[in-house]
């Protein structure tokens, strides 16, 4: 049996679909909360079957599930940049509090192989600049653009770089994955640790009061004829790794003998500005318009992935590039209605 916290959620239920179209045992635990019900029903296609309705920081029903799993996906978590800043403690209960009841289930199980822990790449924060590659990079337009804007190019992170989280967020991922080797190593329990880089894809589905998750807001506003919104001109980069990628990416280092203790970048290697996602975003949509407005708090510049640990360890990449993945999103989100959320026609009601 392969446990997946917060397996109901956008990137859970593609790790449980991709679990059981290999032939495994997924069983989800989550609270299914941040959404309304029939988003997990009928947008992310939850099975009843597969989730055990719960809290992490539920330590009787943890140590009950984790002492029955093979392997952990541990994926919960208050996953909202925003959020996190608003609510700092609750970002400390779920994210800490919870991945330590998670942590010490799993160091007294007697039959666990492999843990993962989900970490972000928000736990490199802006990272130190330094030069991605020679005069022969394919992205070098990419990397001039931003050279001009910052007086400096972006960064390339790899994994053996200084943590330096600049959100709540971004923090209580750097405890995880610290905690994650402090409890487990020294139980002689398998584990690995992956940072997702900016997962996008359908069935992604907005939130308000959030900036995160910039493909779905875009797709959104411009199919319902609001402005896109670029936070501090559009200049940040992203490394935006579609949400299918990111489960086989999981999956990979949930059983992949390499992985063993490694902390890994699930990336594509491409840096992509927010302002070239508007663009792509508003070839779906004519007359889209785009409005520039102040930076959030916490939202760091970006970079893009190191990716040569993860095809070395994963022996592996993915496969779906931003324009595919754009395309995709747009034609679901157009065939999709229900993906539309209530409010956001109500904000668009207000402006006409």
């Amino acid at each position: 049996m392969v446990l997946v916290t917060g397996g109901s959620g956008l990137i859970g239920s593609r790790i449980v679909r991709r679990l059981r179209e290999v032939g495994a045992h997924p069983i989800a635990l989550c609270t299914r909360n941040a959404y309304p019900p029939a988003v997990y029903r009928d947008l992310f296609g939850v099975d009843p079957g597969h989730v055990v309705t719960g809290d992490i920081r539920d330590t009787a029903l943890v140590n009950r599930l984790t002492g029955q799993a093979d392997f952990v996906v541990h994926a919960a978590a208050l996953a909202d940049v925003a959020a996190c800043t608003r609510l700092p403690q609750e970002a400390i209960d779920h994210n800490v509090s919870g991945t330590q009841s998670i942590l010490s289930a799993a160091a007294a199980s007697r039959r666990l192989k492999r843990l993962v822990f989900v970490s972000s790449a928000s736990v490199y924060g802006n990272g130190n600049p330094d030069d991605w590659a020679g005069p022969g990079d394919e992205h070098r337009a990419t990397r001039e653009l931003l050279a001009s804007v910052y007086g400096q190019l972006p960064p390339r992170f790899g994994e053996e770089r200084p943590l330096r989280p600049l959100s709540v967020y971004a923090n209580t991922k750097a405890f995880g994955e610290v905690q994650t080797a402090l409890v487990l190593r020294p139980a002689g329990i398998s584990h690995s640790v992956v940072r997702y880089f900016s997962v996008y894809g359908r069935p992604q589905v907005v939130k308000p009061d959030s900036h995160s998750w910039v493909v779905a807001w875009f797709a959104a506003r411009a199919a319902i004829g609001l402005p896109l919104h670029l936070n501090g001109g559009g200049h940040q980069v992203r490394d935006f790794v579609h949400v299918d990628d990111i489960a086989e990416g999981t999956l990979r280092a949930l059983t992949a003998p390499a992985a063993d203790g490694r902390t890994v970048n699930i990336g594509t290697g491409r840096p992509t500005t927010i302002r070239t996602v508007a663009d792509l975003v508003a070839e779906h949509f004519p007359g889209t318009r785009v409005v520039e407005t102040p930076m959030p708090p916490g939202d760091p510049l970006g970079g893009c992935a190191g990716t040569a640990l993860m095809q070395r360890v994963l022996g592996w990449q993915p496969g779906i590039s931003i324009e595919d993945g754009v395309a995709q999103y747009v034609r679901w989100l157009k065939s999709t209605p229900a993906a539309l959320p209530r409010w956001l026609h109500q904000e668009a009601g207000q402006r006409a």
